[in-house]
């Protein structure tokens, strides 16, 4: 059976390269005659595997010293009670930005552990924008600021990276949710206290998260905390306090080099781009299909889209499938269709979608 064009939010699509490596590697990695699923995350040969992932990740993102990289556990949702649980600390206050559907659950849930300020939100426009900074309206003393800056499900991408000096908050910590395009495009580490991403739609499987965490917040965690996610132990072991993902790590760390031998992320921006102006520019001007997020908030990454005629949607996919387009229904909150085109989506996929579009909307028009 030939592979199927996967534009899946997560899990997602994975690089062919790193697939094939890792199965060469299944049963016995680097001559050692075991897989990496089978060693114990002690061994001298996990250690290698973990440091040089977490050497080209700090590489490929260009993470300052005084920045911690952590293999955690839990996902995007877990990281929404973890984070509160390491930084509102005495303040109990920390201010969030709501752009769409998971800055909306991440503030939800940050309410469990002390008090949330909305301090902007784009929920009047139905999620399809970003509220420029100048609209952000900080509490006096917050623990961090927390954004989602790529909204998976809405598909809106901030066309700026947050950055409180500009407002004059330069003190707080800015936090970020970037699941969804981390290694996408160049980000300015240094503008943030801490970033996270779940590994499942742009570095590898399902089951690990990365924390990217400035030095200085940690050992702020609350005695509730749950050793396993307080930030400071698991930098201290070297996120081997408890078992890590092991099996995701490593594929992460296929996922990096691969994105060394594309030129890095600069290289893989411009790759993304031309991406999303193929699919974009294709809708724009079809007449047939829509998309309703504001032309600056788009997101590279995931690309909402609905037919003008929504009852041709079940037609629609079953077409796509046949043509071995898959995952393109859109999230259940919100309906229509969405195409995820992460890195490891070629712009041969994207051009097949385009195609099957434009065929769709000649035989239904």
């Amino acid at each position: 059976m030939s592979r199927v064009w996967n534009f899946s939010a997560g899990p997602a699509a994975l690089p062919e390269e790193v697939l094939r490596q890792a199965a060469e590697e299944m049963l016995d990695w680097h001559g050692v005659g075991i897989g990496v699923m089978e060693m114990s995350h002690r061994s001298k040969e996990f250690v290698s595997i973990v440091e040089q992932a977490e050497a080209d990740l700090r590489e490929l993102m260009a993470v300052p010293a005084n920045y911690r990289i952590l293999f955690m556990q839990g996902g995007g949702l877990g990281e929404n009670a973890i984070v509160p649980l390491n930084l509102m600390g005495e303040h109990k206050v920390a201010d969030y930005v709501v752009t769409g559907s998971w800055s909306a659950k991440s503030q939800k849930e940050a309410r469990k552990y002390g008090t949330v300020n909305i301090a902007a939100t784009s929920e009047a426009s139905g999620y399809t924008t970003v509220p420029s900074m100048a609209q952000w309206k900080l509490s006096a003393d917050p623990a961090y600021v927390f954004a989602c800056t790529n909204e998976t499900i809405g598909g809106v991408e901030y066309p700026f990276e947050p950055d409180l000096t500009q407002i004059g908050r330069g003190e707080v910590p800015m936090v970020a949710d970037v699941s969804s395009h981390i290694l996408s495009r160049p980000f300015d580490v240094s503008k943030y206290g801490l970033l996270f991403g779940g590994a499942q739609k742009n570095i590898g499987p399902a089951g690990l998260t990365i924390v990217i965490v400035r030095e200085d917040l940690l050992g702020k965690a609350s005695p509730h905390c749950p050793s396993a996610f307080d930030y400071k132990t698991v930098a201290e072991h070297g996120s081997m306090y408890n078992t890590p993902p092991t099996y995701a790590i490593y594929i992460a760390g296929l996922v990096f080099q691969w994105l060394k031998r594309q030129g890095g992320v600069p290289a893989i921006e411009a790759q993304n781009i031309a991406k999303a102006n193929l699919l974009y520019g294709y809708l724009d001007g079809s007449g047939f299909y829509e998309n309703r997020v504001d032309r600056a908030c788009r997101s590279r990454m995931n690309v909402p889209f609905f037919l003008k005629d929504e009852s041709l949607n079940d037609a629609f996919l079953a077409g796509a499938r046949e043509a071995g387009l898959v995952q393109l229904k859109g999230h259940k909150t919100v309906g229509g269709m969405r195409a995820s085109i992460y890195n490891a989506m070629p712009l041969q996929g994207v051009q097949a979608l385009v195609d099957y579009l434009r065929d769709f909307a000649a035989r239904h028009g």
